[in-house]
């Protein structure tokens, strides 16, 4: 197993702002915390330093007059007309050097993709990556630029058959617009449902057009569903699928604001669940590209990101977080010792309506969707 970890403290240069959820410095947290568990020089393991995206790579997704716009509103040149792009206060907000930025986290992509379709690697994890709901000419999400749609666009061009597996709580939505018309990208999106939370897509029912008919597949989980139904629907969908699709490669987003202490969702995951998901995924991909994504409590993001770098390493971890890491995490007022999340409190009666609906759900997948790609 060769796997690599792509990574730079250039990150550390931007900032979305002091009351905006997503916190950059959950990057250097995660690195530490794997850095401090000694799974960075683990024989196997390189540590790849993250160079730039092009221009031109951008554009394999992106409209050139979106990326100027970009390009003016990260040198403080704002247009009249930004908001159209969906940039302005709130999500999306303005920030000295926010396109470079973006040229960081998508050069990480590219550079994962890379190594892995060239066979060099077997597995590598781009941890600022994941940026999913950014669309082809307008941000959106925290999203200025989408990097897995870019990186899967790339990897599509060098002839490779890609499955991409969101496990962000919010629907993947700009990657699977990017290929909903598609057979050569399946898109395969785990998420709270969207009458609940933020994008209001993703339900069932959009599974793709053209060609691509079959080849979205949604699986929307209610409010507050727990491991066991969330465990139980990926295994009823994900396998069967990737072993009719027979993909090249498969793209994971590794959103962990699943998690039940997440303050801006609603599912009701634990370390466990999550845990499961990666261990099957580790055994179904013939390749794997992993990206980062979202997650709002940012201890648990840098514990559960050092438990998928483990699983990918095929490590088994203490629970005790390492001294090194406790030290640093305290500075940033984060004082959790254990590495893995205590189930949350579980309600009968709503975990199980929520294994009712996913019955409903996985029935219909069964019957749209596994025909087509498992013909």
């Amino acid at each position: 197993m060769k796997t690599g970890f792509v990574y730079t403290d250039a990150y550390f240069d931007y900032d979305y702002g002091p009351t905006h959820p997503l916190k950059i410095f959950r990057l250097q947290l995660t690195h530490d915390l794997i850095e401090a568990y000694g799974l960075l020089s683990l024989p196997s393991v390189q540590m790849i330093p993250t160079r730039k995206a092009l221009d031109e790579d951008l554009a394999l997704f992106h409209t050139r007059d979106y990326l100027e716009v970009l390009k003016g509103a990260s040198e403080g040149r704002l247009q009249a007309s930004a908001y159209r792009y969906g940039l302005g206060p709130g999500d999306n907000p303005v920030f000295k050097g926010l396109y470079d930025w973006s040229l960081w986290v998508t050069g990480a992509t590219l550079q994962a993709g890379e190594l892995v379709s060239s066979g060099e690697k077997d597995v590598v994890f781009n941890i600022a990556g994941g940026l999913h709901h950014a669309d082809a000419s307008r941000a959106s999400g925290f999203c200025y630029v989408n990097d897995a749609a870019v990186g899967i666009r790339k990897l599509v061009t060098l002839g490779k058959r890609v499955a991409y597996i969101d496990l962000d709580a919010h629907h993947g939505d700009g990657v699977q617009r990017a290929f909903y018309d598609t057979d050569q990208v399946m898109t395969v999106s785990l998420h709270e449902a969207g009458y609940t939370l933020f994008p209001g897509t993703g339900y069932e029912h959009e599974i793709g057009e053209g060609i691509g008919k079959g080849y979205s597949v949604n699986i929307p989980f209610p409010p507050f569903a727990e491991d066991d139904v969330y465990v139980w629907a990926f295994e009823e969908i994900v396998p069967p699928l990737l072993e009719g699709f027979k993909p090249d490669i498969v793209v994971t987003q590794l959103g962990v604001d699943t998690f039940y202490s997440d303050p801006l969702t609603n599912l009701h995951l634990s370390t466990q669940g999550f845990e499961t998901v990666l261990r099957r995924i580790k055994t179904l991909a013939p390749h794997w590209v992993a990206l980062g994504g979202g997650g709002y409590d940012v201890s648990n993001v840098a514990r559960a990101w050092a438990l998928a770098w483990a699983v990918m390493n095929e490590v088994d971890l203490p629970d005790d977080l390492p001294e090194a890491y406790l030290e640093k995490a305290a500075r940033f007022g984060i004082y959790d010792r254990k590495l893995r999340t205590e189930q949350p409190p579980s309600s009968r009666t709503r975990n199980g309506e929520a294994r009712s609906e996913m019955e409903r759900v996985v029935r219909y997948l069964k019957t749209k969707v596994f025909p087509v790609v498992m013909k």
